[in-house]
C-alpha cells in the first residue's frame, strides 16, 4: 500500500486525513504543519500517525505521495523541487476541494438526519408529484400529489416496476446515464400531460442506487394557453403556409436536427419526411457544407449559396436565416431554389419578352388534353418531329386541334425562342398571298410600301411558319412554296435577288391530298416534300375516352373566361355528349360547353342535361320533305377506298412493306402509320385470303 505524507494540518489536511482513513486505499505515513497547534496534528496523534513541523524530515522515508494541503504555491514548489524522482506531489487545490466536499457531505448528512422524521409529510404536502425508484427499477415512494396525477393509489404502486405504472417513464435510463433530465414533456396513460424533471440517486461508491422524478400536471395549463393564444390555430396556419408554399423549405432546431420540411422540398431533394425529421442537418447534402449549421454557429443569415442536395445531387441555391427568440438561437429556416428551375424561369422570361416583340406560339403539349391510344400516337409522333428540322404535315378533320399541335411542336423545338408565324392560306386573297408570304420590293406594285416589306417567311427566319389549309394554295403558289422548301430561299415580289431563309414549315390540311393530286389540284412534288413527317390527328368520335378530361379542361378554361364557378358535369349530361359523333370535333365541343355555361344560373355549379343545347345527329339532320342522307360521309368513303387499296397492294407484294410502300409512292414510315390506322395485320390478311 502506498505511503502518503500530508503537508498542512489545517482544515484541508484534516479533511484529507479523514478521507484517506475512511477509504483505506492509502497509508498516511505522516502529517506536518508549521503550527504545532493545528487541528490535524491532534487528530493524527490520536490515531497513532507520526506528526511534525517540517515535512523535510519525512520526505525521504519511502513516501510515495505528498499532498500539499497548505494551499501555498511556494510550499508546493519547494516540495516538488526536493522530492525523490518516484514521489508524486499533489497540489493544495485538491485538499481544498476535498475539504469543501466533505464539509458539504457532513452538512447534508446532518440535514438528512434532521429531515428523516418529517420527510414524508413534506413530500406529501407539495403540489407536484414525486416518484422514487430503487436500483431494481421498482417504485419505492410515491407522494399524494403523484397519486392524484397518475390516478393510482400508492399501495398499488409501491414495489412494482416503474414501467408497469408509467409505461413511458424515462427513470430507468437514468440508472445507466447517471444524468439528470430537466423539464421533459410526458404523456401518461390517463391522457394527462406532465412536465417532469428526473434526477439519479448516486451512492457513495458513485454508482446509482435509484432515481426520482418530480412532475407537474400541465394539461389544464396547455389547454388554457391554447385557448387564450390560439396556439393550435397559429401552429396549423403556419404549417399550412409552409406546406402550401412552392418554395422548398427546411426547418431545423438549435442542435441542427430536422424539424419540418414541405412537399416542395421533397420534390427538389427526393427526400421524404422520415429521412429528414430528427436527422442531422447534413443528411440532405451531397456536395457542400451545411448552411444550417453555419447559421446556427454564426447567428448570421446566408444567401445564394450553391450546393448539391439529395440522392440525385440536385443543383440548388440556398438561403438560410436563424430563428432568434429572446436573444437565443432556437433554430434556422432554409429556402432551396432549384437551379434548373431558375434557368427554366429565365428561359421563360426570355420567351415572354419574345412574345411581346412578336407573335409567338401560345400552347405546349401540356395543353393538349387526352390519353387515348389514337391521340397518344399523334403526340408521340409530334414530339419526335419537334426534335428534328423536318417539315411536318398535320392531317385531320376541321376542329381536331391541328393549330394546337403546330404551337406545341414549335415550343418543343430548338426554335422555341424565335418567332412562330401563323398563316391561313384560305383567308388571304390570292392576289395578296404571294406578297404576304414572300414580301415585296419598293415599287413592286401600285400602293407598295416605300422601302418594301418583309414577307412571313423572312419574319419567321430561324423560327417556324404554320401554313394552315395548305391545300387551298393555287398551283403557281404551290410551285413557289416548293422552291422555298427545296432551295431554302425566297424572292420578293418585284425583286430578283434571292433571300436565304432558315424556316421550319409546319403545314396542315383537312383535305385528302392524295385525292387532290389525282384531281390535279395539288402538286405531287410538293406533296412529297410536305409529307416527310405526316401526323394524323384523330377526330373526337374516334377517341371518345378523351371526352371526359376534355370537358373538365374546357370547364376550367371557360370559368376563367366567364368568371364562373362551374365544378363538373352530371352523368346524364355527359352521356348525352358521349352519344354524339361531334362532326365539328373539339371546336364544336367547346362551343357546346360554352353555350351551356352561358345559360346556367350564376349560382349553379353542375352542368345538367337541360343546359346542353340540342345536338342533331347526322342521320336525323334533315326532316320533312328532304330525305335523310343514309350513306357514309366523304371522308369515310375515302378512308374505305384507301384501306381497300392498301390491302390489295400489301397482298400483291407478298406482305413486303418496303415494296408495298415503293409501289404506292409513300414512305415506309407513312405505310406503317396507315397499316396501324386501318389495323391491317399480315396474319389476319393471310387468314382472310
Amino acid at each position: 500500500m502506498k505511503k502518503v505524507l500530508i503537508v498542512g494540518a489545517g482544515k484541508g489536511g484534516t479533511a484529507l486525513l479523514k478521507l484517506l482513513r475512511e477509504t483505506g486505499k492509502l497509508t498516511v505515513a505522516a502529517i506536518t504543519d508549521v503550527n504545532p497547534h493545528a487541528i490535524g496534528l491532534d487528530k493524527a496523534k490520536s490515531l497513532g500517525i507520526p506528526t511534525g513541523e517540517d515535512w523535510r524530515a519525512f520526505l525521504h522515508k519511502g513516501i510515495d505521495i505528498v499532498i500539499e494541503a497548505t494551499g501555498k504555491e511556494k510550499v508546493f514548489e519547494q516540495i516538488r523541487s526536493a522530492r525523490p524522482a518516484h514521489t508524486v506531489v499533489i497540489p493544495g487545490a485538491v485538499a481544498y476541494i476535498t475539504s469543501e466536499l466533505l464539509e458539504e457531505k457532513e452538512t447534508l448528512l446532518k440535514e438528512l438526519k434532521q429531515q428523516t422524521n418529517n420527510q414524508e409529510m413534506i413530500l406529501n404536502s407539495i403540489h407536484d408529484g414525486m416518484i422514487v425508484i430503487d436500483r431494481d427499477e421498482k417504485v419505492s415512494f410515491l407522494n399524494k400529489s403523484g397519486e392524484q396525477i397518475l390516478g393510482k393509489p400508492r399501495e398499488t404502486v409501491i414495489g412494482r416496476e416503474v414501467r408497469d405504472v408509467i409505461p413511458a417513464s424515462g427513470l430507468p435510463q437514468l440508472l445507466e446515464t447517471k444524468t439528470k433530465e430537466i423539464n421533459q414533456e410526458l404523456k401518461i396513460e390517463n391522457g394527462k400531460k406532465v412536465i417532469t424533471t428526473r434526477i439519479p440517486l448516486i451512492g457513495t461508491d458513485q454508482e446509482p442506487i435509484g432515481a426520482y422524478a418530480v412532475f407537474k400536471d400541465i394539461t389544464e395549463v396547455v389547454e388554457l394557453a391554447e385557448e387564450i393564444t390560439d396556439l393550435k390555430e397559429v401552429k396549423t396556419m403556419l404549417e399550412a403556409i409552409i406546406y402550401s408554399s412552392d418554395e422548398a423549405i427546411s426547418v431545423v432546431d438549435e442542435n441542427g436536427s430536422g424539424l419540418m420540411i414541405n412537399p416542395a422540398y421533397t420534390r427538389i431533394t427526393g427526400l421524404e419526411e422520415d429521412e429528414v425529421i430528427g436527422k442531422p442537418a447534413t443528411v440532405d447534402i451531397s456536395e457542400g457544407e451545411s448552411m444550417h449549421m453555419k447559421v446556427l454557429n454564426t447567428r448570421r443569415p446566408v444567401r445564394g449559396v450553391r450546393m448539391k442536395v439529395g440522392p440525385s445531387k440536385k443543383d440548388v441555391l440556398v438561403n438560410v436565416a436563424p430563428v432568434i427568440v429572446d436573444g437565443k438561437v432556437k433554430g434556422s429556416v432554409g429556402v432551396l431554389h432549384d437551379v434548373t428551375e431558375i434557368q427554366s424561369l429565365t428561359s421563360e422570361l426570355k420567351r415572354a419578352r419574345e412574345i411581346i416583340r412578336s407573335l409567338e406560339a401560345k400552347y405546349t403539349f401540356a395543353d393538349i388534353t387526352g390519353d387515348s391510344q389514337e391521340l397518344t400516337i399523334a403526340l408521340e409522333q409530334a414530339r419526335v418531329g419537334a426534335k428534328t428540322p423536318a417539315t411536318v404535315l398535320l392531317r385531320g378533320e376541321s376542329g381536331t386541334g391541328k393549330e394546337l399541335f403546330a404551337h406545341a411542336i414549335h415550343n418543343e423545338s430548338n426554335r422555341s425562342h424565335n418567332k412562330f408565324i401563323r398563316v391561313n392560306c384560305a383567308s388571304i386573297a390570292e392576289s395578296q398571298l404571294e406578297s404576304e408570304l414572300f414580301g415585296y420590293e419598293d415599287g413592286a406594285f401600285e400602293g407598295a410600301k416605300q422601302g418594301g416589306k418583309k414577307g412571313y417567311f423572312e419574319e419567321a427566319n430561324h423560327g417556324s411558319i404554320f401554313l394552315d389549309e395548305i391545300a387551298e394554295l393555287t398551283l403557281p403558289m404551290q410551285a413557289k412554296l416548293l422552291r422555298v422548301l427545296q432551295e431554302k430561299e425566297i424572292v420578293r415580289v418585284g425583286g430578283t435577288k434571292p433571300v436565304v431563309v432558315d424556316v421550319r414549315v409546319i403545314a396542315a390540311t383537312n383535305i385528302n391530298l392524295e385525292k387532290a393530286i389525282m384531281r390535279k389540284t395539288f402538286r405531287d412534288d410538293l406533296y412529297y416534300r410536305l409529307n416527310r413527317l405526316p401526323i394524323y390527328i384523330p377526330p373526337l368520335r374516334e377517341r371518345k375516352e378523351d371526352l371526359e378530361p376534355l370537358i373538365n379542361h374546357l370547364i376550367k378554361k371557360l370559368n376563367e373566361d366567364y368568371g364562373r364557378n362551374v365544378i363538373s358535369i352530371d352523368r346524364e349530361a355527359f352521356e348525352k355528349l358521349e352519344d354524339y359523333d361531334w362532326p365539328g370535333n373539339v371546336r364544336e365541343l367547346e362551343n357546346v360547353i360554352s353555350r351551356a355555361m352561358i345559360f346556367m344560373e350564376h349560382t349553379e355549379e353542375v352542368i345538367r342535361k337541360s343546359h346542353i343545347p340540342t345536338l342533331i345527329k347526322a342521320e336525323a339532320a334533315h326532316t320533312g320533305e328532304e330525305a335523310a342522307w343514309q350513306r357514309s360521309s366523304l371522308q369515310e368513303a375515302v378512308d374505305e377506298y384507301e384501306k381497300s387499296l392498301l390491302t390489295d397492294a400489301f397482298r400483291t407484294h407478298n406482305f413486303n412493306k418496303t415494296k408495298t410502300a415503293k409501289a404506292l409512292g409513300i414512305s415506309i414510315r407513312n405505310l406503317y402509320y396507315k397499316l396501324e390506322k386501318y389495323q391491317l395485320d399480315k396474319d389476319d390478311l393471310q387468314g382472310f385470303s
